[in-house]
């Protein structure tokens, strides 16, 4: 999987995308689970969660050399950040 991960595009857009679609597919996830498990209905930290690997994954690429993509990363974190504050409020 290494290999893989290593023929990405070292740039800020491919970090983005990475940083926004894995986020997406989690909390998605986390939005079926709050709203089909009646004891997590009010469990909103869930999607926390969700944006919260990004700083795995951000890790991950900076610990490989892949600065680019770890910086699409931590922007595509705080425009999930930005958005969950967001929700919160309203």
């Amino acid at each position: 999987m290494n290999e893989q991960l290593m023929k990405i595009n070292n740039s800020v857009w491919a970090g983005l995308a990475i940083g926004l679609l894995l986020p997406a597919f989690l909390c998605s996830m986390a939005w079926y689970i709050i709203h089909h498990v009646a004891s997590l209905a009010k469990a909103d930290l869930l999607y926390i969660g969700g944006i919260a690997i990004n700083a795995y994954t951000m890790q991950y690429f900076f610990k490989y050399n892949r600065e680019n993509i770890g910086r699409g990363i931590l922007a595509a974190t705080f425009l999930c950040a930005f958005a969950f504050f967001a929700y919160k409020v309203s």
